[in-house]
């Protein structure tokens, strides 16, 4: 015969998240009684965003001062490997786990609640409508770096932080992935709601922002790459960020960083289709006086032939020909 509570997990149970079934499978196996804190346990371990935060601590913070410093593991892929650990006795392995318990213990009795305070006062609990409302605005991007959160899982922040005063309200929130968001911590209030609508940028009548899909050779999340309409040479590139900007150096870095890495992309490729390439020129003109023409920031990568012109040297000290020879 079905229980209650069967017939409601099967028929009545309505969910927006797995929070109800998490919490009644810690309770059923807990004898029917749980504490708050078994239960949140619980549920953080179903908790995606929140393991990919602590798979960046154990690779980039913790992991790397065990393997790179203290050379006390190893690190194959994603897998951490204790060094000399065959050769322990399972009373020394016994021994050295109690040591670490006590190193735990010690730092906490010495520490308490302050060891996560900065988590608690810059975060904190944030409703689940007002997440919505944040992530909505900001187009489900990082409002710092702009990458998706189909990429990298997304926190809401308090721009003033709460330790500095910052209120639960919504015009205080903005959303960060975790990655800025650590980073950030919980001493600064700088603003980057505006960075999400400036990567959406684009102007009216400029040749870049409107060029041809058929033209778009590569593209990731804030740049694109294609073929020079007045090659200098065969396969010369151009790559270009997304949002409308003119010069170079008013670039955000991530746009600098996105525009790197298509320029070593279209750059192995070219390798790959033609072997008479032997080197590159990359350049930026930044400015009308440097001879930029077309006010939308775009990076050359021009391949370069052995034999191609009498003599190469100087490179792009040749934009002053009298210069380039030296």
């Amino acid at each position: 015969m079905e229980t209650a509570l069967e017939h409601f997990i099967r028929k009545e149970m309505r969910m927006s998240h797995i929070y109800q079934p998490v919490m009644l499978l810690e309770l059923l196996n807990s004898k029917g009684t749980a504490s708050v804190n078994q239960i949140a346990k619980a549920l953080l371990a179903h908790d995606a965003s929140q393991i990919e935060y602590y798979e960046q601590i154990t690779k980039n913070m913790v992991g790397k001062v065990l393997t790179k410093n203290r050379q006390v593991t190893e690190r194959k892929a994603d897998e951490f490997r204790l060094k000399n650990f065959e050769v322990l006795t399972s009373d020394e392995v016994s021994a050295l786990v109690a040591l670490c318990q006590a190193k735990i213990d010690e730092y906490v009795g010495k520490r308490g609640e302050a060891i996560w305070a900065h988590r608690r006062k810059s975060t904190g609990y944030v409703p689940g409508t007002a997440r919505y409302e944040i992530l909505k605005q900001a187009k489900f991007r990082c409002e710092l770096c702009g990458i998706s959160a189909d990429e990298k899982a997304l926190e809401v922040d308090h721009i003033l932080p709460r330790n500095l005063g910052g209120s639960d309200e919504q015009h205080n929130l903005q959303a960060l992935c975790y990655s800025c968001n650590a980073t950030k911590r919980d001493r600064d209030d700088t603003d980057f709601r505006g960075m999400s609508a400036a990567y959406a940028c684009r102007s009216e009548g400029c040749a870049f922002c409107e060029l041809p899909a058929e033209r778009i050779i590569a593209e990731n999340e804030l740049a694109l790459a294609f073929r020079d309409g007045f090659p200098v040479t065969e396969h010369h590139t151009l790559i270009i960020p997304k949002r409308h900007v003119s010069d170079y150096f008013d670039l955000f870095q991530p746009e600098r960083n996105a525009m790197q890495a298509l320029m070593e992309k279209e750059r192995a490729l070219i390798l790959q289709i033609d072997p008479t390439v032997t080197a590159f020129n990359v350049g930026i003109n930044a400015g009308a006086d440097a001879g930029q023409t077309i006010f939308h920031c775009h990076m050359h990568l021009i391949p370069r032939r052995k034999g191609d012109v009498e003599e190469p040297r100087g490179g792009v000290r040749g934009v002053i020909p009298a210069k380039q020879k030296y």
